[in-house]
C-alpha cells in the first residue's frame, strides 16, 4: 500500500534522493552503492584483467562511474576513465570526493580529460561504461556529450549504461538527438518510466538496489518540498505567482481566514483576497496591512454574495472555502452553490473546516483532481459517515478510498497526517503536541492553497504543505516549548521553503 510506484520519473527520483539524505543516508553512500553495483555487474560477466573504459560526466552519474572504476581497478580490471567536460565544473560534493579518490589511483587507473569534443576519439575495449548523464537531463544533447555518445556507439565492446542511456529522456523515453545504444542498462533503485518506452536503446535492463530506505517514499520530507519550488525570473510581475480567494469568516470567527491568508503569503503567493461578512472583514483588515478584504453585507456568507464575487472567482487561481464560516443554514446553501460553480468553471479548490461540513456526506465523485480537502478526524467522519480507523494502514486505505470516490486529494490531519489522491499515499510525521492549539490547521490550509495558487498540483501541494506546516510547528516548539500560538508558525514557512533540510536535527532527536 505504501510502496513507491514501480517506475519512477525524474522528479520522483529526486524526491527519494533528498528524503534519503534527510533520513541519514547520504548522497555519498548512495553513490558508493550505485558504483559498486555497476562493478559487480561487470565482474560477473567479464574476467579479471578485462579492459574497461568509462565515459563519465561532471555530475552525479559521472560520480557513479568513478566509484565503479575504483572498485573495478581493485578487482584487477584495466580501467580507463574518460572525463567528458570541464573538470572545474564538478561541483557536487560527492562527485568531487570520488573524483579526487580516483585521481589518486595513479598506478591502477588511467585518467583522460576531454573538456571539449576536439580530441575525443573511438577506442575499443571489452566493456564501455556510459556514465555521462543521469535522469535530470532535458533538451537536446550538447558538446562534448554529443561527441562522447557518438564515440561510444562507434566503439567495439559491451556497452553498459548507468541508470539511463545518455540521450534518452528518463521520463518520456524520447531520443534527445542521439542516444547510447547499450547492451545492458543498470538502472538505480527502480525502473525509470522512460526506459519502458526506449527499450531498443537500453538492451537488457537490471534494477540495482542502492540502499534507499523505504521510508524515503513512505514519509514526506525535504524532497517533497524541493519538488514544488520554482525559480522566479527577473521579469516576474504581480499576479504571476497566484491569486488566492479565501471565502471564510463570520460574526464570531475572524482569525481563521486571516491565518489562511497570512500563511499563503508566506509561501510566496502574490495576491490573497479574503471575502467575509462585513463586520468580520473589517476586523480582518485591522489585523494586518497585508490583508485585502472583500466586504460582504450581512452577518453570514449567503447565496446572494456569490454574485458579488463573480469577478474575483474568475480571476482567482484557487479558492479556499471554509475557515471560520460557521454553519448558518444560508451559509451551507451558499457553500454548496459556490463549490458547484467552481467545479463547473474548473477552478481548483481547497475545502476545510465548515466548508467541508457544509458539503455533508460525499457519496460520489464530484471533484476533478484539482481539489484538496483537509479534514481532521471529526470532519472526516462528517463527509464519510464513519470515523477514521486508529490503525495507520486501515486509515491510509480509508483516505485513499475517499480520494478515489470524491476525486479530491485528501489530507487527513492527525498525529501522522495521511495524504492520498486515490492512487498515491504519503504520510507525514512532522508536528508536535503543542500544535493542538486552534488555528494551526488554518495555517496548513493557507500553505497548501498558496502552493496550489502558484501552480503546484493538488497532491504534491498537500504533501509538501503537511511537511512544512508540521516542521514549522516543530521549529517553533524548539524555541517556545508547547506554548505556541498559530502565528508562531508563520515566520518558519519561508525558512523551510528555503531550506527544508533544516528540520533534520529535530527528526534525528525525535528518533533517538
Amino acid at each position: 500500500m505504501l510502496q513507491a510506484e514501480s517506475a519512477l520519473n525524474s522528479l520522483e527520483t529526486m524526491i527519494l534522493d533528498r528524503n534519503s539524505e534527510y533520513l541519514g543516508v547520504s548522497t555519498l553512500q548512495l553513490m558508493e552503492n550505485a558504483g559498486r553495483s555497476i562493478a559487480e555487474e561487470i565482474t560477473v560477466r567479464f574476467g579479471k584483467g578485462s579492459e574497461i573504459v568509462i565515459y563519465g560526466g561532471t555530475g552525479r552519474n559521472g560520480g557513479d562511474g568513478m566509484v565503479a572504476g575504483r572498485h573495478l581497478a581493485a578487482r584487477g580490471f584495466k580501467v580507463t576513465y574518460r572525463l567528458v567536460g570541464e573538470e572545474s565544473v564538478i561541483s557536487d560534493p560527492s562527485t568531487l570526493c570520488n573524483w579526487n579518490a580516483l585521481k589518486a589511483m595513479t598506478s591502477t587507473v588511467k585518467i583522460e580529460k576531454y573538456p571539449d569534443s576536439s580530441s575525443l576519439s573511438e577506442v575499443n575495449s571489452d566493456v564501455i561504461v556510459d556514465a555521462l548523464l543521469g535522469t535530470g537531463v532535458r533538451g537536446k544533447l550538447r558538446q562534448p556529450i554529443m561527441r562522447a555518445v557518438q564515440v561510444i556507439n562507434a566503439s567495439g565492446g559491451f556497452k553498459l549504461a548507468v541508470d539511463v542511456p545518455t540521450g534518452i529522456d528518463s521520463d518520456s523515453g524520447d531520443n534527445l538527438g542521439e542516444a547510447v545504444r547499450a547492451n545492458l542498462t543498470v538502472t538505480l533503485h527502480s525502473m525509470k518510466k522512460g526506459l519502458l518506452k526506449a527499450k531498443k536503446f537500453c538492451g537488457e535492463i537490471n534494477v540495482a538496489d542502492i540502499g534507499i530506505p523505504p521510508e524515503a517514499a513512505i514519509f514526506a520530507g525535504p524532497g517533497d518540498v524541493d519538488a514544488i519550488l520554482t525559480r522566479r525570473s527577473p521579469e516576474a510581475h504581480k499576479g504571476e505567482f497566484g491569486r488566492l480567494l479565501v471565502v471564510g469568516g463570520s460574526e464570531i470567527f475572524t482569525g481563521a481566514p486571516t491565518l489562511v491568508a497570512m500563511a499563503a503569503y508566506r509561501t510566496g503567493t502574490d495576491l490573497v483576497f479574503v471575502a467575509a461578512p462585513e463586520k468580520a472583514a473589517q476586523a480582518i483588515s485591522s489585523m494586518s496591512p497585508n490583508m485585502i478584504t472583500i466586504k460582504l453585507p450581512g452577518e453570514n456568507f449567503a447565496v446572494a454574495h456569490i454574485r458579488l464575487l463573480r469577478e474575483h472567482l474568475e480571476k482567482a487561481s484557487v479558492i479556499a472555502i471554509g475557515p471560520g464560516l460557521g454553519l448558518n443554514k444560508q451559509t451551507i446553501s451558499a457553500v454548496r452553490k459556490i463549490v458547484a460553480l467552481a467545479i463547473q468553471r474548473k477552478k481548483p479548490l481547497l475545502l476545510d473546516a465548515d466548508g467541508l461540513k457544509a458539503l455533508g456526506v460525499i457519496r460520489k465523485r464530484i471533484f476533478d483532481g484539482t481539489t484538496v480537502v483537509t479534514p481532521h478526524a471529526g470532519e472526516f467522519q462528517a463527509i464519510t459517515g464513519k470515523a477514521p480507523s486508529r490503525d495507520l494502514k486501515l486509515r491510509s486505505d480509508e483516505v485513499r478510498e475517499l480520494a478515489s470516490k470524491s476525486g479530491a486529494a485528501v489530507l487527513l490531519k492527525g498525529h501522522i497526517d495521511v495524504v492520498s489522491d486515490g492512487m498515491r499515499v504519503k504520510l507525514n510525521r512532522t508536528g508536535n503536541p503543542g500544535m493542538t492549539v486552534g488555528g494551526t490547521g488554518d495555517v496548513l490550509s493557507g500553505i497548501v492553497a498558496g502552493l496550489m495558487a502558484q501552480g503546484v498540483e493538488a497532491f504534491r501541494a498537500a504533501v509538501a504543505g503537511a511537511f512544512i506546516n508540521g516542521a514549522a510547528g516543530d521549529l517553533a516548539e524548539e524555541k517556545l516549548g508547547n506554548h505556541l500560538t498559530p502565528t508562531d508558525l508563520l515566520e518558519y514557512i519561508p525558512i523551510l521553503l528555503n531550506d527544508p533540510m533544516c528540520h533534520r536535527p529535530i527528526l534525528q532527536k525525535r528518533l533517538q
